[in-house]
């Protein structure tokens, strides 16, 4: 595991998948902050219309915000399929 100072601290990349099925990305530097955030209906207005609790799928750490919306952006264009295949092949 790697060590993080208060300036260096890392960002992370995740899904969630909102009761609906559908798949939500975003970018944290605190995952389960943010899990319980959309799960109290004060995250994302668009998990809050495809329906909570949400349930983390996926996530994967990075260095910085920047790396972290660069990977978000790429997720984000994936199709559904694509997005289940990365689920699938680096499940958490």
């Amino acid at each position: 595991m790697k060590m993080w100072n208060d300036m260096n601290k890392p960002w992370f990349v995740y899904m969630v998948r909102c009761t609906n099925n559908a798949l939500y990305t975003g970018i944290t530097n605190n995952i389960e902050n943010r899990v319980k955030k959309h799960n109290s209906g004060k995250g994302s207005k668009s998990c809050r219309a495809h329906g909570l609790p949400v349930i983390l799928q996926w996530t994967t750490e990075v260095p910085d915000k920047s790396s972290a919306l660069k990977l978000e952006a790429k997720i984000k264009k994936l199709s559904k399929k694509g997005k289940e295949q990365l689920i699938k092949k680096l499940e958490i």
